[in-house]
């Protein structure tokens, strides 16, 4: 029994030097002729990047993927219109957060699944067979995301991002950059999904205004209205269908 104790305590001292190790042995090996941060000359002109800074490149953009999926996806739109809906049927906590992001996640891939298609085609694709550079191939990826924000945003937001940014005339869309985009399409996202919170609020607030009217009659002062409203706007929400309404419709709002 305190032998294996030692053993355990032995393992716990030595681990964090073994992890404390761990960089100067990649490092070691680098040097050691392995190919680290080098680039060459590529085809067309272009620059080849080694393997490590391949990988580290892909590291660093899969860190900015969670940003990616709220602000330059249909993600954002989505997710407010479903708490919306659970703060208009009253149910505080059903369905919960991890059903409502997830739903909006995979709601999300369906949508941008054209786009997430033209951009494999495009750029990863002829990227992985060596015919283009990776500078080509972040280009041509960005490509149907932009696209896809500019059909989404709002005139009035874009005029607005240039304006405070104080950008020069731009001729076309593909002169617009992310910088400005980004939180153009935000935006846009953001009181398009208010907007359609608030008509599906309309219903639900009818409900609670004729049961509190009927209550207050009856001379039910202390029965909370909300609790009974709650079964029949569960009731009209399912004779209405109201899953497929709502979620064909967030669908088709991005065509």
């Amino acid at each position: 029994m305190q032998v294996s104790r030692f053993i355990a305590r032995g393992v716990k001292l030595a681990l964090p030097v073994v992890i404390a190790a761990l960089p100067y042995a990649a490092f070691a090996q680098s040097t050691a002729g392995l190919p680290a941060f080098n680039t060459s000359p590529g085809p067309n002109g272009g620059t080849t990047y080694s393997l490590s800074v391949q990988t580290m490149l892909l590291l660093t953009m899969l860190s900015f993927l969670p940003a990616m999926v709220l602000m330059m996806t249909s993600f954002t739109r989505i997710i407010i219109v479903l708490s919306l809906l659970r703060q208009a049927l009253g149910t505080s906590s059903t369905p919960p957060n991890q059903v409502l992001v997830g739903l909006a996640l995979f709601l999300s891939i369906f949508v941008m699944s054209p786009v997430l298609d033209r951009a494999y085609n495009d750029a990863y694709k002829p990227f992985s067979d060596g015919t283009i550079t990776m500078d080509q191939a972040m280009q041509r990826g960005v490509g149907p995301f932009k696209q896809f924000m500019l059909r989404q945003t709002r005139e009035t937001d874009l005029a607005l991002f240039a304006k405070i940014s104080k950008a020069p005339p731009m001729n076309g869309p593909e002169d617009v950059p992310l910088s400005l985009l980004v939180p153009s399409f935000v935006t846009s996202e953001l009181k398009t999904g208010f907007q359609i919170g608030f008509t599906i609020f309309i219903p639900f607030l009818i409900i609670d205004m004729v049961v509190a009217s009927v209550l207050m009659s009856m001379g039910m002062m202390m029965v909370s209205p909300a609790t009974i409203a709650l079964p029949f706007k569960l009731m009209l929400f399912v004779l209405v269908d109201g899953w497929q309404l709502l979620l064909g419709s967030l669908a088709q709002s991005f065509v």
